[in-house]
């Protein structure tokens, strides 16, 4: 396995439309553009998090197998400082949650769906907001 100098982290997400996921992860969730060739692909970064977004032209969406299309259980986990303004400012900006609130030994964690519906976890380690 290649790891890149900067130690980058890549995630590939299936997604329906391109230019809605870049949206959803600019505006909401810190994410910057990296790349954009819509409506095949872009990638978008946050921290040495880089997603990678496939639209159904995109080499990567085609390689999926049909019984794989779907969105899964699997998500990308974001650590934030003060999950409850997290929650009150993407709610405010009229998103809604795939999941309530749930405390853990090792934090809290509430589930988003992007606009395809892939998850994204918010989460706040034990002793944070």
């Amino acid at each position: 396995m290649t790891e890149t100098a900067d130690n980058v982290v890549s995630v590939r997400y299936i997604v329906d439309d391109v230019q809605a996921a870049i949206d959803f992860y600019t505006t909401h969730l810190g994410f910057t553009v990296h790349t954009a060739h819509v409506p095949a692909f872009a990638d978008v970064t946050r921290g040495s998090l880089r997603l990678l977004l496939s639209g159904e032209q995109s080499s990567g969406a085609r390689a999926t197998p049909q019984d794989a299309k779907g969105p899964g259980r699997n998500r990308i986990h974001l650590i934030v400082d003060d999950l409850d303004a997290e929650i009150e400012r993407l709610r405010a900006a009229g998103l809604s949650f795939r999941s309530d609130l749930v405390t853990g030994p090792g934090g809290r964690q509430i589930l988003l769906a992007d606009p395809s519906g892939n998850l994204v976890e918010l989460f706040a380690p034990a002793g944070r907001g």
